[in-house]
């Protein structure tokens, strides 16, 4: 039975990986929306392949370029923001939301409304809107299945009968590039270094979150609201081999795990199938030439990403909008050179101090949960920038801009 889908992101690397899905398995999908962000010649290339009834692309100057690119294709075409989210509210069986960013909130938001099920590797959407995420799908009619290998590893292990008898949620984490560097050694850091991620071939600003492990924090305030679990009960691991992608402690003691080659089409096949399972060339894990695998608890002096977001989650409101935005300017200005590596997550921290006292971490008062989140979004960016100012001035002081 042939299945309507759009991708939102189509460009990026889940994107790619869920056509190469399709590609590899057969699947009888009709596209009716591919969207990118700024890659126009990718976009335009998959338009050709996969002939969606529209291409949009979010930066409208690119648009006349996607037209012309797609000229007598019979493809519809259009750009800006507002084109994203009108595309993500058209009407289909599943939608893969995996746009990178804030900027994906408000396509991932309609996409919910309109019944869609959502195959979810937008972070960003439930990190700073999940409840509103979670009940507009559910008012639609429609779910949201995690694509992330730690939610989806979660989501398999979760027996529906017995959710109540889960004591435990335990997110595994690579521990990235800097696991067994100490302080003073990544206070040294360079961007080449931490984008040099051991296991996973990915963006920069989700390496750069690996290697601080603002992703694995960001993860556990996903799952919180994923799973309806307080955050007293989610757990992060190092595991380095990233073969256990998540596990579910159960109040009998069992624990039950999910296992996998990494690949994130793997997950991405669990999510478009659900709850049948699809049959295509996945990489198939052989245990005996996994090696040994190891478990450790991570560091909080070396990662206070995850406490950062631990203390996000409980104080609530708006502090994980908050979170989110400055770490994202923080990322951006260490990709830059313009800060040291430590300096990330001590701006995310010094963010949140700084909007908790001008008390501007309660949620507001509209009615729009994605105006509410782009204002604090905002906010957050603002204080960011100061605080980055004076980490950037201190560097350029020190003789390290270059670094």
């Amino acid at each position: 039975m042939t299945r309507r889908v759009s991708i939102l992101g189509s460009t990026g690397s889940v994107g790619v990986s869920t056509l190469d899905l399709f590609e590899q398995s057969g699947a009888a999908v009709e596209i009716a929306a591919l969207t990118a962000g700024r890659n126009v010649a990718r976009l335009a290339e998959q338009a050709l392949r996969w002939r969606p009834r529209q291409a949009v692309i979010a930066d409208e100057r690119l648009l006349p370029e996607l037209c012309e690119r797609l000229a007598g294709a019979g493809i519809a075409c259009a750009g800006g923001e507002a084109a994203v989210s009108e595309a993500a509210a058209e009407p289909v069986d599943w939608a893969m939301a995996a746009i990178v960013g804030v900027a994906g909130l408000a396509p991932t938001l309609a996409a919910a409304r309109s019944g869609a099920t959502i195959g979810l590797a937008n972070k960003e959407s439930l990190v700073c809107c999940g409840p509103s995420l979670l009940h507009a799908a559910r008012r639609a009619g429609g779910m949201v299945i995690p694509v992330e290998s730690e939610h989806s590893a979660i989501f398999q292990a979760l027996q529906p009968l017995a959710r109540e008898q889960v004591s435990k949620l335990i997110v595994t984490a690579t521990g990235g590039p800097f696991r067994s560097w100490s302080v003073a050694q990544m206070r040294q850091a360079t961007r080449e270094q931490a984008l040099n991620h051991p296991k996973w071939s990915m963006g920069d600003k989700i390496s750069i979150d690996s290697a601080t492990m603002m992703n694995k924090g960001l993860e556990v305030i996903e799952a919180a609201y994923l799973f309806a679990m307080p955050p007293e009960r989610i757990e992060v691991v190092i595991h380095p081999q990233a073969i256990v992608h998540s596990l579910v402690e159960y109040a009998d003691g069992n624990v039950l795990a999910q296992l996998g080659a990494p690949d994130m089409r793997i997950p991405i096949a669990c999510a478009f199938a659900w709850p049948e399972r699809m049959a295509w060339p996945a990489p198939k894990l052989d245990l005996t030439a996994c090696g040994p695998l190891t478990f450790e608890a991570p560091d909080p002096e070396q990662f206070p990403a995850l406490g950062l977001a631990k203390q996000a989650l409980t104080r609530g409101g708006q502090a994980p909008a908050a979170l989110n935005a400055a770490n994202e300017a923080a990322v951006a200005a260490f990709l830059d050179r313009q800060i040291g590596f430590l300096d990330i997550a001590a701006t995310a921290a010094e963010t949140l101090e700084r909007m908790e006292a001008l008390g501007a971490l309660d949620a507001g008062e509209s009615d729009d949960p994605v105006e509410s989140v782009m204002h604090t979004d905002q906010a957050a960016r603002r204080i960011a920038a100061e605080v980055l100012g004076g980490f950037a001035g201190a560097r350029r002081a020190a003789g390290q801009g270059s670094r």
